[in-house]
Order: structure tokens, then sequence, then C-alpha cells
């Protein structure tokens, strides 16, 4: 027996509207009761709502039957919240059989049925409308797909079989694999190009379109076109796609290997033994850690991002009306557009030379621009943010700013010249942020009149992709500083994460213990080519040496002297990483390993396998994550690991860092003990 206590049922609703000809259509509406901040979704309580709602509608044998959904949503998928209570594989396979039953009853139905996708419409919800007979969609629908693969588990109630049968097997290999390995979705608009669903009606009448479209159908006045399916290409797109997950997960997510196969499945079998076998592929997944350890993953993201732990009272935020930005490099000018686009206040930036400004107000007007071009900005909005940011080389610009954020280079006597600077201009009440990415936030603040009112506020690089902020408290960072930090963040789209200040912070800290160890390996002869494979079985976003290219040797090497300089007998310095550097190299040309550097860092007489390596990488991890939790670096393990899947990309799969560490038996190994309960991120005991 399914049993879900926690369950908020999503009910359906069945009324009966006049279609003219003295007919009536029956409209099943889904809703839990709550507005679009609580989206409908399917437990078992909401299975047997939706049975009982076709049941009624069926038996009043109307011209059609249509399922929508409340304002905005139509339904988000299965209720992931349920997933912790089903403890054995019965139960698992109980479950999927449930939503097969009910979802097949639309599918087989005499009476015709359709699906007007009003709102969001995810997993399990656009599983059901897959098994109405036809489809329209709101061009309000927020978003659309098939995201299970990204939480560890597949389509498991019809997707993986219906899908690629309806739009063919490389679009359903996109929505099913690809879009949510980049946490992507579909739009309506793409929905219709693709045939998942057949009509597109705007949000102000929705309703009243698609009922009137559905009569047409039904009358024999209109018919839905359909592309046609090419079956010949089905093996050769999956073992295309099988080649690329492997080259970029490297068999490390199950729940991707599982879509593979169903989809394969999909080509030939029945559709019978088609849900058959997702029932059993559901089951397989949903017992197994990556799924839990993906659902501990997405619970952070989805609640513990939005309620970020040891913040002060809201209530003590000051507004800010105007913003600062020392510096108009390319970090500055990233601000700049972020801090125009989401508080729509004045943003201005100052450097050394008018030729610096100009250029980064011009990366600015360049970047709407092309946000223009995308169509992601109206031109009304655009020239009212090109209006709102401006340059200057004079400091004095900073008067009137409530908040101003340093982007400059990494180095501590510079950034304590410049608030000595500013703090003569600014008013008492302004805000200083710094960017810094591993300088501490009280050295720099030890020396101004109002050391209370600086604050870390560090970005990750592109500014406008990743979306974790980790804000620093000094020693002497007030509450109302701390407030406002995290009121802007918020404003700003960021998902922010307190942190102590403490050399490096998170992320950078946790990277560069991981580098330090891939480094060491190296300079003791172990080659390029298998410390960077070391880490594949992780399935992590990057490869080590991929990741150095992309952060910068010189970067890595700077913020690995301050980590040797405040723990050196756990971050050693490199002479093969100095040697890089000094070099100039590229470590990566044409997304492979620069044969010079292999050549230039050769050496050394006690080479290390790539188990050998990623035991000693995964071990430092380990070791690292304790102290900082020791040291309260943050809160709890979850915001370790919040910051690595929004900081750093790593996967669900691995619960981000220590529900893995934890499984691997890493985490008792050399701490001793668990970062996470049991049955957190994890399988029951």
């Amino acid at each position: 027996m399914i049993e879900h206590p926690n369950e908020v049922v999503t009910k359906a609703l069945v009324r009966f509207v006049q279609i003219g000809g003295g007919r009536q259509a029956a409209v099943i509406t889904l809703d839990n009761g709550f507005d679009h901040t609580k989206p409908n979704s399917f437990g078992p309580g909401g299975l047997a709502s939706l049975d009982a709602a076709i049941t009624a509608a069926t038996e009043a044998s109307p011209a059609f039957i249509a399922i929508t959904g409340k304002p905005y949503i139509f339904c988000v998928g299965a209720d992931i919240t349920g997933i912790p209570y089903l403890t054995s594989r019965e139960q698992a396979i109980e479950l999927g059989e449930l939503g097969h039953r009910v979802f097949a009853r639309l599918k087989n139905s005499a009476i015709p049925t359709f699906a007007f996708v009003n709102g969001a419409a995810l997993g399990g919800g656009l599983e059901v409308a897959l098994h109405c007979h036809f489809r329209t969609v709101s061009g309000g629908a927020a978003a659309l797909g098939l995201p299970e693969v990204a939480i560890g588990l597949v389509p498991g109630w019809g997707g993986s079989q219906l899908l690629p049968n309806l739009i063919g097997v490389p679009a359903a290999a996109q929505v099913i694999l690809q879009n949510p390995l980049t946490q992507k979705v579909l739009r309506p608009k793409q929905a219709v190009e693709l045939g998942v669903a057949d009509q597109l009606f705007e949000p102000a009448d929705f309703l009243e379109r698609s009922l009137e479209w559905a009569t047409a159908v039904v009358d024999g006045e209109l018919t839905p076109q359909r592309p046609e399916i090419d079956r010949d290409m089905w093996e050769g797109v999956l073992f295309f796609a099988k080649q690329q997950l492997d080259e970029k997960l490297h068999g490390a997510v199950p729940s991707a290997n599982k879509a593979l196969e169903l989809l394969a499945l999909a080509k030939d079998a029945s559709f019978s033994d088609g849900t058959a076998a997702e029932t059993e592929a559901l089951a397989d997944l949903i017992m197994g850690d990556e799924s839990r350890a993906s659902l501990y993953a997405f619970d952070l993201v989805q609640r513990r991002a939005k309620r970020p732990v040891g913040v002060p009272d809201k209530s003590l935020a000051r507004k800010v009306t105007k913003v600062g930005i020392v510096g108009a490099g390319l970090m500055a000018s990233q601000l700049a557009l972020l801090f125009a686009r989401r508080l729509q206040v004045p943003v201005v930036l100052t450097d050394l030379d008018q030729t610096r400004v100009d250029k980064g107000v011009q990366y600015v007007r360049d970047q709407i621009d092309k946000l223009v071009a995308k169509r992601r900005l109206d031109e009304g909005t655009a020239a009212k943010l090109r209006g709102l940011v401006s340059g200057s080389v004079d400091k004095s610009v900073f008067a009137d700013a409530d908040f101003v954020i340093e982007a400059v280079f990494e180095n501590l006597e510079l950034k304590k010249q410049i608030w000595a600077e500013l703090e003569k201009i600014v008013t008492p009440e302004a805000i200083l942020a710094t960017n810094t990415s591993s300088l501490s936030v009280t050295a720099m603040a030890a020396d101004l009149e109002h050391p209370e009112r600086v604050v870390g506020f560090h970005f990750f690089n592109p500014v406008a992709v990743l979306p974790l902020l980790e804000i620093i408290k000094g020693e002497r960072t007030d509450d109302a500083t701390l407030a406002t930090a995290f009121a802007v963040g918020k404003e700003l789209k960021k998902s922010s994460v307190l942190v102590k200040d403490a050399p490096a912070f998170v992320v950078n800290r946790l990277l560069t213990r991981v580098t330090s160890e891939i480094f060491k390996a190296i300079d003791s002869g172990t080659p390029l080519e298998v410390v960077n494979e070391a880490m594949d079985p992780l399935g992590l976003p990057m490869r080590p040496i991929a990741l150095l290219q992309l952060v910068g040797p010189a970067v890595a090497y700077h913020v690995g002297e301050t980590l040797h300089q405040a723990f050196p007998d756990r971050f050693a310095e490199s002479a093969n990483l100095k040697k890089i550097v000094d070099a100039g190299l590229p470590v990566m040309v044409d997304d492979e390993i620069n044969p010079e550097v292999a050549k230039l860092v050769a050496g050394g007489s006690a080479p290390l396998s790539a188990d050998e390596v990623r035991a000693q990488a995964l071990d430092a991890l380990a070791g690292e994550i304790r102290i900082m939790l020791d040291e309260g670096v943050v809160a709890e393990a979850q915001d370790i690991d919040l910051c690595m899947i929004l900081g750093a990309g790593y996967p669900f799969h691995l619960g981000g860092v220590t529900p893995y560490l934890d499984r691997s038996g890493t985490s008792e190994r050399v701490t001793g003990r668990r970062f996470l309960p049991q049955g957190v991120g994890s399988l029951p005991a």
C-alpha cells in the first residue's frame, strides 16, 4: 500500500460546459487549493481523484473530455515529496502502475480527450497531457518538459513511450535527455513546433479558444497535423546520444542510461510492454542512491536556497536607490548589467581612465543590444537600461550611492586603499561590498571608520549564468548590512548563502583543495591525461584540466597561494602550476590537453593511477569539508552542497558532494562520521 501522509492532494474537479447543438463537454480542472506558488502535483490521493473524475466525466457521455489546470499551473508531475515514504521496490512498482492505469484511461477513451495545457506542465503533468488524444497550449505556460533524468529518475508514466512516437526520437531525446541535463525546458511555441502540442492560444481567452478548437476537431472541421516519424534513423540517433552521454557523464548517471534504453524500446514495443519497462526502470531508480541524492539536491535548490539560514530580519534591510561599481573590467561590466536589469536603479562604474570606463559602459550596451536581438528585452526596456548605466573617472559620483561594490584585482592593499578613499565620499549608511574570491573581508575593513558596513559579495563567472552568491560576514559586519546584502541578492535573483569570513570561502576553497591534490599527483609524475580522467566516475561537469583552463592558471595559482599561506599543511604550492603560469601557456587547445604543457610538467618518480588520484582527492575533500563545518564556515553540510551545486555545477546525482562522500564510505573513513544523517541524500538504513 502506497502511503504519503503529508500529500497536498491535487483534486480533479469536473464541470460540464455547453458547446452548442445541445451538447456538453466535460472539463476536469486540476487544483490543489493553493495559488501558483504551490503547484499541482500527483501523489496517490491526486491520482485517485483524477481516476474518479474520469469516471464521472465518462458516465455523462459528453462530446469530449478536457483536462486543464488552475491559474498558471497545469501540473508539475509526481509529488516527489512522497518518494522518501517508498521504502520497498514493491511500493515503487505500485506507484508506477497506478499512474499508468489512471492515465491510460484518457488514452484508451472512446470519448475524445483533450489536454488544455494552460500553465507549467512538467514530468507527470506533461505525461497526462500526452495520454490525451489532442493538446492545446497557452502562450503563458512558463515551462514544459520531462525533467526526470535530472533528478535521478525517468519519465515513468508513459512519457518515454508516447513522446518519441509523437514527435520522433531526435526531438524526444532532446526533451527527455538533453534538456534535463542542461537544465532547459520547452517554451509553448517550441512545444507546438516540435509537435508536443497541436495548437497555441494566447492566455487571455485560452480556455474559450481551446473549447472552440476542440469542438471543431470533434466535429471533423479541423484535423491536427502530426509530424511523420522516421523510424529508419532511430538506432542511429540513440547511438549518437549514447556516445555524447558517455563522453560527458562517463556512465555516472543511471537515469540517463535507463532513459536511453526506454527510448530504444519505444520503437517497436507495444505500449503495454513499454510502460511495464518504464515501471521496472522507475522502481530500480527510486530504490537507488543516485535518485535519493538527486531529490535531496532538488530540495536544496528549490527550498533551502530560497530560505537562507542565519539571515537577519529583512526589516533591517536598507533601500538601495543607486549602485556604484569600482572597476570597469569584464567582471565589473557584467555586474553593472545585472544590477541595472534586476534593481532598475542607476548604476555607475569608475576606473582609472576614461578609455577603460567607456569600454565598460559600451560592453553593457552591447549586451543589452544582444538581449534585444534575442527578443529577451523589448526596445523600451532596453532604452531604460541604457539610460541607467553610466561611467566616470571621478569617484565622487558615489556620494549618493547606497550600495558600492568593488571588482578590482585580488590585492588586499589595493582593496583597502579603495575603501579608504570611498569612505570619505559615501554616506555612513552606504553598504561597501567586495567581490573578492579569497581575501579576508575583515582585514579589508580593519582600518575603516565604519567596518560594520563592509560585506563580501562573491559572484561566480559568468555572472548572468551561475546562480550562487556567497555573502560573507566579516567579524564586524552588522545585521543591517547583512540584511541589505541578502535583500539585494534576492532582487538580483541569486541564491545567497551566508558564509563566515574564512580563506576562499566555500566553493573556491573546496575546488582549490581538489586542485591541490591533482597537482600533487602531477608533481609526483602522474601524466596529465591520467589526472584529467581520474574524476570521471563522478560525472562532474568538467574534468580538472578543463576546469583549470576555465578558471585560468594564474587565478588558480593566486587562490592557491592565499590558501597555502592560511593552511600550509593542506594546500601545497605546486612548482608545476607556477611553471604553467610563468610560461603563459593555455592548458587546453581545441578541447585537448596542450602537448607543450604536458611536456613542461613531465617528470617525477612516483606516478599514481587514476583510482589513486581520485581516492586522494576525495579524501582531501572530505577532510576539508569536516574542517570547514567545525570552523562554522557555513551553518550545515547542506550549505556546502548548495554552494557546490550552484557555484561549481556539481551534479544532482551526487547530491552536491556530501551525500556521495557519505555513501562511498569516504566521510566515515576520513572523518569518523557521516556528514548527513542516514536517509538524507541516500536510502534509509
